[in-house]
């Protein structure tokens, strides 16, 4: 009797510190904690939003610290928009919309290059109106 290997996680495209460093620069934060901070917060909204095989495949190509984020939240039954993500976000953390709005445009940044141009149509694709702004892409709507 053959015993078969654990499947092994891929290897993300970056280390949890170098997604950090790239958050700090992208928010300019004046700390890593600080870029911590907002990672902790996006990932966990982000978590709670995403769902089936995108959540799975973001969560693979995240670096294991930001991936425990994402998928330690139960998705949420009732969708936010994007600017409804955001208010949500700001409340959970106590402040303001403007600043919460800055911490997820530069969290979302770095998950946008960790997933890559196909994953993040995807993952907009299942996601309410509102979110490709935050991911730093143009938001195209059909006319009616």
């Amino acid at each position: 009797m053959s015993e078969r290997p654990e499947p092994t996680r891929p290897h993300p495209a970056m280390t949890f510190r170098q997604m950090l460093e790239k958050v700090r620069l992208e928010g300019a934060y004046p700390t890593r904690e600080r870029a911590e901070q907002a990672v902790q917060l996006v990932l966990g909204g982000l978590g709670r939003q995403l769902t089936g095989d995108e959540r799975v495949e973001l969560a693979a190509r995240l670096p294991f610290e930001a991936a425990r984020v994402l998928t330690a939240q139960i998705p949420a039954t009732q969708p936010l928009t994007g600017w409804g993500f955001v208010k949500d976000l700001a409340t959970r953390a106590g402040a303001s919309p403007a600043t919460t709005r800055w911490d997820t445009g530069a969290v979302l940044a770095a998950v946008a290059v960790l997933a890559g141009p196909d994953l993040l149509t995807r993952i907009l694709a299942q996601l309410p109106s509102g979110y490709a702004l935050l991911f730093g892409r143009a938001e195209l709507i059909q006319a009616a």
